[in-house]
């Protein structure tokens, strides 16, 4: 994913990565930790991002964070996952003669290391299911991680199948978050939540064969980890995400429901109606579009404010002024400076 694509555009809200970073204030100490945040780019308070975050934000943290601390799933889990296991992972799943199999290795290969949770693979003729059951019932569950096991399943199938592989349903054992929305970013299909267990639901009827990957096609695999396997790189992905692409790669401020329907070639109906399905609106797409090009532009542009309302679709800076307050919680100019270092108070960002 480059700069100038629009998934990777995309922010998600704070909240996303909240326990991400409860985890790593253990295994960090508070300078530790601030040095990460400030060297992985995202915009910190007090030990904490207090705005939108980018995907190529979260992918550095990532990268920053594992090897520094040692453990290669940054304090998710109560026993740290030690440098080079997820090499090992990716050489058992090449090994895989069909993906099937590979879910097996992946629930074997993790339930030898984790001791949170078992994963437990359900293979029926109709559906495959691979559920996390946690060893003790009063254990909280660690959202972030939740996602990120499932990610890691779901990706290095997609890696192993040669492209998105597709997925039934995807149920969480916690309560709908306000951030639930951000999960668009990551499952191609619709997210459930306060379910018994978390899982993740394949139809194995669309499984393909494995394609044979190199040690070269691993190496590179694991050293973009892990923006390959949270963040997918099909365009169709969800139908909210095809619209995105399709409004980028035109002049986008012009375009409405009708000429996005036109070119995924469905009608204005099923589109409005599959987009209301995943939880959103054409019109919050090419505002949730404005809103990473103005952040984008803030962070990256040396841009005034007023070329970068306009560039984003706005017909007077005060309304551009009163959009990205109520995105953000702040004026464009202290999101700047706040980008800059400059230390300046703020009031509580929505998350």
């Amino acid at each position: 994913m480059t700069s100038h694509d629009p998934i990777t555009l995309t922010t998600v809200s704070a909240g996303f990565i909240g326990d991400w970073l409860d985890a790593l204030k253990t295994r960090c100490t508070p300078d530790a930790l601030a040095s990460l945040l400030e060297r992985s780019g995202l915009q910190t308070g007090p030990m904490a991002p207090t705005q939108r975050v980018t995907l190529e934000e979260i992918a550095r943290l990532y990268q920053l964070a594992a090897p520094e601390i040692g453990d290669e799933m940054m304090g998710l889990w109560s026993r740290p996952i030690r440098p080079r296991t997820l090499q090992h992972l990716v050489t058992v799943q090449r090994e895989a003669k069909s993906l099937v199999s590979a879910l097996y290795r992946f629930s074997t290969f993790w339930n030898l290391l984790l001791d949170d949770f078992h994963l437990d693979l359900r293979n029926g003729s109709e559906e495959v299911e691979l559920s996390l059951v946690p060893y003790s019932p009063e254990t909280p569950p660690q959202r972030f991680g939740h996602m990120l096991i499932l990610k890691l399943a779901h990706g290095l199938l997609s890696w192993l199948d040669g492209s998105e592989t597709a997925v039934k349903a995807v149920r969480f054992a916690f309560a709908r978050p306000d951030f639930a929305a951000d999960y668009a970013v990551v499952f191609p299909c619709s997210v459930e939540f306060d379910a018994p267990h978390t899982s993740i639901l394949f139809d194995p009827s669309q499984f393909n064969s494995p394609v044979a990957r190199s040690r070269a096609e691993a190496s590179e695999f694991l050293e973009r980890a892990p923006i390959d396997w949270i963040f997918t790189g099909s365009r169709a992905h969800t139908s909210s995400l095809r619209v995105r692409a399709f409004l980028y790669g035109e002049t986008w401020q012009n375009c409405q429901l009708p000429d996005a329907a036109r070119a995924l070639k469905i009608t204005p109906r099923t589109l409005n109606r599959r987009l209301r399905a995943e939880g959103t609106s054409f019109q919050e797409i090419k505002n949730a579009l404005r809103r990473d090009i103005a952040i984008r532009a803030l962070q990256q542009s040396t841009d005034s404010i007023e070329q970068i309302a306009f560039d984003t679709g706005f017909s007077a800076p005060s309304n551009f002024h009163r959009a990205f307050y109520k995105w953000t919680n702040r004026t464009p100019g202290s999101y700047r400076l706040w980008g800059q270092g400059t230390n300046i108070e703020f009031c509580s960002p929505r998350i």
